[in-house]
């Protein structure tokens, strides 16, 4: 168990990431396709569909994150937090030195088998870091990029909802919600781990990430920063029906996707529309349909609390509430 003890600074400090990283998720994914697990038979279709996609160029990514929850997985890799996967492994390649130096260490004291070519990976090897870097676009491609836009729909309705139990209770609430697994009695967190410690903020303060192919709470800490927040990764898929709604037929492609597979085809762009305050007659001309189709979804979003209406002289004009235009910006990333 590790026993997080929160200073009244890092209270304040707590925040909710957007949506998960792609890089981060597709090198958890590694371990979970590679062995059984938890959620085992949820993720079973998915196992076998990548399983049979994989292609010998991308067999090192199997020893570079192998399978096993006890299993130490490179940091380096789980550090960005950016909307693409080109982003994510720019940053990571960008990663000071040090950085690169300090997961070699605890990946040789963690992992002392480990191939060397993962060693000299860590050294700079570029052979190395090409040859990882294109496995890792091709991987992606195959085995998490056609669920993305469901994964991401999936995300934003987690924080929205742990969003609104802040707001309704707390911090206090947000922590002893989080996950079946994770207890929060204050001022300490105490979270699932391999190893029995105990960890201070010291006014480093947490983010939390959501996850989706790691089933179980993921506490990951800076070993070259330690003044950095500690990354708690928590899963969003629950159960069977979690799950169900990320294998089902792709969202919409276009910007609006992961929205679109949340809210609707017409409503997601009803929502969008609404970015400035407009009119029925406005959003029927913005999104094609008619005027009453139009007034419809406006009134089931504005039931939803995403969406307000006032009058201005004789027409009446919708806009977005404060939670309508954090579904919107998070959507948008």
């Amino acid at each position: 168990m590790l026993r997080v003890h929160f200073a009244p600074d890092d209270l304040a400090r707590v925040r909710i990431a957007r949506s998960p990283d792609p890089l981060a998720e597709t090198i958890l994914s590694l371990p979970v396709l590679q062995g059984g697990g938890p959620r085992g038979v949820a993720l079973a279709g998915w196992r076998e569909r990548t399983r049979r996609g994989l292609r010998p160029a991308m067999q090192p990514l199997l020893e570079l994150a192998p399978a096993g929850a006890g299993e130490y997985v490179p940091e380096v890799f789980t550090h960005a937090a950016t909307a693409t996967l080109a982003d994510s492994l720019d940053h990571t390649w960008s990663l000071p030195r040090h950085q690169w130096t300090a997961d070699f260490l605890a990946t040789e004291q963690l992992r002392p088998h480990a191939p060397r070519w993962i060693h000299a990976l860590h050294h700079g090897d570029r052979e190395w870091g090409d040859l990882v870097r294109n496995a890792l676009l091709k991987y992606h491609a195959m085995a998490v990029a056609p669920y993305w836009a469901q994964l991401l729909a999936t995300a934003h309705t987690d924080r929205t909802r742990r969003a609104l139990v802040t707001v309704d209770s707390g911090v206090d609430g947000l922590l002893a919600t989080l996950h079946p697994e994770v207890r929060w009695a204050s001022p300490v967190l105490y979270v699932p781990c391999e190893t029995d410690a105990d960890l201070r903020l010291a006014g480093r303060g947490l983010l939390l990430v959501p996850t989706f192919f790691w089933p179980k709470p993921l506490a990951l800490l800076d070993n070259a920063d330690p003044g950095r927040p500690l990354v708690l990764r928590y899963p969003i898929a629950l159960d069977f029906a979690d799950y169900g709604s990320v294998w089902a037929r792709p969202a919409p492609s276009g910007p609006d996707g992961a929205l679109a597979a949340l809210l609707g085809t017409t409503r997601a762009r009803i929502l969008q529309a609404i970015e400035t305050p407009a009119s029925t007659g406005e959003l029927a001309r913005h999104t094609g349909t008619s005027p009453a189709t139009a007034s419809h979804h406006a009134t089931v979003l504005r039931t939803a609390g995403l969406l307000t209406k006032e009058r201005d002289g004789s027409r009446v004009r919708h806009a977005l509430t404060p939670l309508g235009r954090v579904l919107l910006s998070g959507a948008a990333t």
